[in-house]
């Protein structure tokens, strides 16, 4: 199905197209651009325009370009990247989908894809793929909207102030949530403050008689309510004044129950994803569902059906060295919270557990004291060995009791060693840290079978 013409292109970009044709994706990256995609060469670090031989190679059925391109279906732009945002601003105008955005400090990811799963029982839902939630991924998922589509799900990171504001004027949605606020991003802010003031950039896109939801439970809630200009605003959390509030809660190894009250009605949910974070994940959704007016007892038994996303708690059966064993796979992030989060859920798996930790980035002056502090809640859930990798890594093996100190490396084939002489039958293995602490490579060499 035609997602754009060439005319339509050149009407929202204001460019020029010599031939008429039609696309039906849209892509930046000839690695994972699909047959009849418009391929839209930006420049960046690399110049775009090098690779459209490479992209109708693959397929593209036009390019979005700055300059002629001989035999190829060209838009011809004076800017590809204003370009692309012009193009998601008409994608999201000629829609009439609801448009929901997802920001916080932890867990938006996951948020986001929960949301998806739920929405998507109410009709036709399009989401930001994996994680695009910058000032690419933004204009992407909106040029990307289908005409048809019921409901949209957008994530919005920074780690800069000023990012969020202006990715939520280019969304302009219906429902912004924000799922907290906690210490991350502090190499490029002064205090947790500064960052839930950058969060709550998100009520510059919202529409005036849209809904703001917040987390009851987080401390810098009172201070952003305050910013929403007489929007409506929700809170989920435990607090009894929460207007989605988790009663109770049972945890366990697949997953777990929840009862959340709303407008004085309990529902209950069920759960597949392990961990007490899910727990405010799930009323953060229903939280959502209420202010898009869904029926909430549907929504909370498509719950259900949510999975964690790639390295974000997915876990496998895997073997090395001749050893059976589980992979949790939190290798695409990392910060004190999600590593505390991290180390609960899987404290309620059964069996000796090891952990494989990299470096969280972004955490300022103050990061040597995050890393150390990360020995007692290890100690606390249970690890019986750790594994460490980075070098401000190097002040929490010291940190913890000698009993649990496993190898310290820089090198992921180290890292792959090292767990190699310690893994035993039946073991829980959870690979944590930040993006560029590389571990995302070894969970890929891990499920490919390494020996």
């Amino acid at each position: 199905m035609s997602l754009w013409t060439s005319k339509d292109i050149a009407l929202a970009t204001g460019g020029a197209s010599a031939r008429d044709f039609s696309v039906e994706g849209l892509s930046i990256d000839t690695r994972t651009l699909k047959k009849n995609d418009l391929f839209v060469a930006l420049k960046s670090e690399r110049d775009g325009h090098d690779f459209i031989p490479k992209a109708i190679e693959a397929g593209a059925a036009g390019v979005l370009a700055e300059k002629q391109i001989e035999d190829a279906n060209t838009v011809i732009v004076p800017d590809t990247q204003k370009a692309l945002e012009a193009l998601g601003a008409a994608g999201r105008d000629r829609s009439k989908a609801l448009r929901i955005a997802v920001t916080g400090s932890v867990g938006k990811t996951s948020i986001k894809e929960a949301l998806a799963t739920i929405f998507a029982q109410f009709g036709e839902t399009h989401k930001s793929q994996k994680s695009f939630n910058n000032h690419l991924g933004a204009p992407i998922t909106l040029a990307t909207l289908p005409v048809e589509a019921e409901f949209g799900i957008f994530e919005l990171g920074m780690n800069h102030a000023g990012e969020i504001s202006a990715l939520s004027k280019q969304v302009k949605p219906d429902i912004a949530l924000i799922s907290n606020v906690v210490s991350v991003h502090l190499a490029h802010f002064e205090s947790e403050k500064d960052i839930a003031q950058a969060k709550a950039e998100i009520i510059d896109g919202l529409s005036f008689d849209g809904t703001l939801i917040l987390n009851g439970d987080n401390p810098h809630t009172p201070f952003i309510k305050s910013l929403a200009d007489g929007r409506s605003v929700l809170t989920f959390g435990e607090a009894k004044d929460c207007d989605v509030q988790i009663v109770k809660t049972e945890a366990h190894a697949a997953g777990g129950t929840a009862t959340l009250k709303v407008a004085g009605e309990e529902i209950d949910v069920i759960l597949s994803v392990p961990g007490q974070h899910w727990f405010h994940n799930a009323a953060a959704c229903l939280a959502v569902a209420k202010a898009a007016g869904l029926d909430l007892t549907k929504a909370a038994k498509a719950m259900g059906q949510i999975a964690p996303a790639e390295g974000r708690g997915d876990s496998h059966a895997l073997t090395l060295g001749g050893k059976s064993f589980t992979l949790i796979d939190e290798s695409y992030n990392a910060n004190p919270t999600s590593m505390r989060a991290a180390f609960a859920a899987t404290s309620l798996r059964p069996g000796r557990k090891i952990a494989v930790l990299g470096d969280m980035g972004e955490l300022g002056p103050k990061e040597l004291e995050f890393h150390a502090a990360l020995a007692e809640p290890l100690e606390n859930t249970g690890f019986d060995r750790v594994i460490l990798k980075g070098e401000c890594m190097r002040v929490l093996r010291g940190a913890l009791p000698r009993m649990m100190r496993g190898a310290w490396t820089d090198s992921a084939e180290d890292v792959l060693s090292a767990l190699k002489d310690e893994i035993k039958d039946g073991d829980i293995v959870l690979i944590k840290g930040s993006n560029a602490a590389g571990l995302g490579a070894l969970v890929k060499k891990l499920k490919e079978g390494a020996h």
